[in-house]
């Protein structure tokens, strides 16, 4: 059972912000691990996404950086305390924002730095001094190398979504950036999954940490309902607009595994009515922003998005995630879902797979340990309309199972029931069939004596006169060169 905030003996200014925002009761992961943090420990946390790791590490950190605050206006009086790490840019802006909340109270400062966007605003609120800092590894690389952040008093690391950091390229620059910290601090990794690969490389950067897993590793939420449909490429689409229709949803996320197929599947759903919009790694920021917060305000209907860009990504009520591809890596799979159903509200989750699917289906069956059933979706045009005999069976009695549009109704069954036939009718007459005069000769059959007409010319003499059709050639005069005697000469 999960305790209350008021249990936890937070400072005045943190417990009257958790309680403006309306936090009640801790979730699992906020229980173990917040008391951890507090102790100054390194923490290996596993929590699926929308569980509250924001709240996890930034109540702890915050209560132990109250010793460091100040009303100076100097920005020396204003190092970095605490750093956190996050693998994408939305991600980055909404830790930012939750814990610059967290601590609207207190004299802490805190400022977000990202890719994507100018440096210069950055800058200056770096420049200015703050106590916790939020980055993307790029971009803060970009501003220690331009000397804009100095990192040697850092006391705390966080690494959010540390299974995604360390597995998609971000390794090198991590390394860098641990190399500019102290050696004493505190370090906190927080994701979703991790596997055993990744707790290997998480057990460098770690001294003795305590592992806390609030779920089965790789399980999916159980208020998610999963949905596998067999479609080809070409059906996809339809498919997507049959669910929407069928459960009458308003609003999901769509994932593709590439940029170009994203901005594809986005104009195509726009051309078919659909409010859509795009996320992935090519936009600008100002664009992403704009789609995420047309998206929260219901302008948007879906959100096409890839992997990367959609990491961490947390919008409440989202009633259903589309699957348009199925993912290469099966953890993100476990990743995708986690967008709806959250904070113990019920979602759906449809996996649309094709016939080159197989392999990647069977690694999500492994990582989730669940049987997965591809289910054929019906879609509404392929029904019969009216009275269209669908080849199996006679036209059903009201009653009988089926498709109800398929019975013939009561008052049209009784009227053709007392109908007469056509014959009883007043002046009817057949149609009177064409007649050849050819066909109705009666059948003479051929003398048996007489030869055949080949025979008898066989045997008929040659003519020796020529045919009157045949015109004799005219006899014409030819005109020859008469020969000169030759003379002779004596």
């Amino acid at each position: 059972m999960t305790s209350s905030f008021s249990n936890l003996s937070l400072a005045e200014p943190l417990a009257r912000a958790v309680a403006e925002m309306g936090y009640e009761s801790m979730t699992p992961i906020q229980a173990q691990a917040i008391p951890v943090v507090l102790t100054g420990q390194d923490v290996m946390g596993a929590a699926q996404t929308g569980t509250g790791k924001t709240a996890a590490f930034s109540l702890p950190l915050l209560q132990r950086l109250l010793k460091h605050e100040n009303s100076s206006t100097s920005p020396a009086r204003h190092p970095v305390r605490a750093l956190v790490l996050l693998p994408t840019r939305e991600l980055a802006d909404q830790v930012a924002q939750q814990i610059a909340l967290y601590a609207k109270h207190t004299k802490l400062r805190s400022t977000v730095v990202f890719g994507g966007m100018d440096m210069k605003p950055q800058t200056i609120e770096l420049k200015k001094g703050v106590e916790v800092l939020v980055a993307t590894p790029g971009r803060l690389l970009d501003h220690i190398e331009a000397k804009n952040a100095v990192l040697n008093q850092v006391e705390y690391v966080v690494l959010d979504e540390a299974d995604r950091m360390l597995d998609i390229g971000f390794l090198p620059d991590l390394q860098r950036i641990l190399s500019y910290l102290p050696k004493q601090r505190t370090t906190l990794l927080f994701s979703a999954t991790f596997s055993p690969e990744i707790k290997r490389l998480a057990g460098s950067y770690l001294q003795n940490p305590i592992t806390i897993e609030v779920a089965r590793p790789n399980e999916t939420a159980s208020t998610v309902e999963q949905r596998f449909y067999s479609a080809n490429d070409d059906d996809k689409r339809r498919a997507i607009h049959q669910v929407l229709k069928t459960r009458g949803i308003k609003q999901a996320f769509i994932f593709v595994n590439s940029k170009l197929g994203c901005a594809r599947l986005a104009r195509s759903l726009e051309r078919e009515g659909l409010k859509t919009a795009a996320l992935h790694g090519d936009k600008s920021q100002d664009e992403r922003l704009k789609a995420l917060e047309a998206f929260k305000k219901g302008e948007v209907d879906l959100l096409v998005c890839t992997d990367v860009a959609a990491r961490g990504l947390d919008i409440k009520d989202v009633p259903a995630v589309f699957n348009f591809d199925v993912p290469f890596n099966a953890e993100d799979y476990v990743h995708r879902i986690g967008r709806t159903g959250r904070a113990g509200a019920s979602g759906l989750a449809v996996t649309l797979v094709s016939g080159s699917d197989a392999r990647l289906v069977a690694d999500i069956e492994k990582l989730i340990k669940k049987k997965i059933d591809l289910e054929a979706i019906e879609y509404e045009e392929d029904r019969p309309r009216g009275r269209i005999n669908d080849g199996r069976r006679a036209w059903r009695e009201s009653g009988e199972a089926g498709d109800p549009r398929d019975v013939i109704p009561a008052a049209v069954r009784e009227r053709n029931e007392r109908r007469e036939p056509r014959e009883h009718h007043r002046g009817f007459r057949p149609a009177v069939a064409s007649r050849d005069p050819f066909f109705e000769k009666p059948y003479e059959p051929s003398n048996a004596d007489t030869a055949p007409a080949w025979e008898a010319a066989a045997k008929s003499p040659a003519r020796s006169s020529i045919s009157a059709n045949i015109k004799p050639k005219r006899k014409v005069a030819a005109l020859f060169k008469a020969v000169q005697p030759e003379t002779s000469t004596q």
